[in-house]
């Protein structure tokens, strides 16, 4: 898998991919990402890649031209015929989540674009987006966190990637439950004492344990999540 992001900033893309298990994983080759400056592709002597909005209005927007250079450079190193997932972080966007993590894990490689300012020229996103994507409900001052956060959930799923292959299965929200509680040494600290189910060794009551803690959290802390559980597995 790799990623490209057209981005303002790419140091602050780069700086936040290559730390942890994404450096790691990118250090064995399991993926790869590219931060990609849309300045470069600004034919502005001073690189400016934004301009009034027409109509009036308070702040920027970010040009067409400048994007849709850098995009089909970015399109021009894939090398492929089949038009490659181009995402635009957008708060008038799918909702990310881990369905859909899932689902972008499939691919070869994936195109993210970050905006800026008050916004990108529509002509530009019209013609080269496949997909508008929102982390959530909230203002961020760019694309780039969201785009960092849509990648980490990604890769999670990419193989190789992590180092226990379960990890990514067994995680929050893979089927709709929140993970059960966790538990290291020392056996007692500040007043509690850790559940004596889980030093019993017995794996089959462990996980039966597990189980029924994912269901009480969820229960609790998630009812959203819990009414998706129970309408798939009354179904079952």
């Amino acid at each position: 898998m790799k990623y490209y992001v057209m981005t303002l900033f790419p140091e602050m893309v780069e700086q936040g991919l290559n730390t942890s298990i994404l450096k790691r994983a990118a250090e064995a080759g399991a993926i790869e990402f590219e931060a990609v400056n849309i300045r470069d592709y600004s034919e502005d002597k001073h690189k400016r890649v934004d301009d009034y909005p027409y109509g009036g209005g308070a702040g920027m927007v970010l040009q067409a031209e400048p994007i849709y250079r850098c995009y089909e450079a970015v399109q021009a190193k894939i090398g492929k015929e089949k038009k490659t997932r181009m995402i635009a972080l957008s708060p008038a966007g799918r909702v990310f989540d881990q369905s859909f993590a899932e689902e972008l894990s499939a691919e070869e490689n994936l195109i993210f674009l970050c905006g800026h300012y008050e916004g990108i020229d529509e002509r530009v996103l019209e013609r080269i987006t496949t997909d508008y994507v929102s982390i959530g409900d909230y203002i961020l001052t760019g694309g780039e966190l969201p785009a960092m956060v849509m990648i980490d959930a990604v890769s999670r799923l990419v193989p190789g990637v992590l180092s226990n292959g379960e990890s990514a299965v067994k995680e929050s929200f893979s089927d709709y439950l929140l993970e059960y509680p966790q538990y290291t040494r020392p056996e007692e600290i500040l007043g509690k004492k850790v559940p004596e189910i889980l030093l019993s060794g017995h794996h089959a009551n462990i996980e039966k344990w597990r189980r029924e803690k994912s269901l009480e959290l969820t229960k609790e802390k998630r009812p959203d999540l819990y009414e998706k559980y129970l309408a798939i597995h009354t179904k079952l």
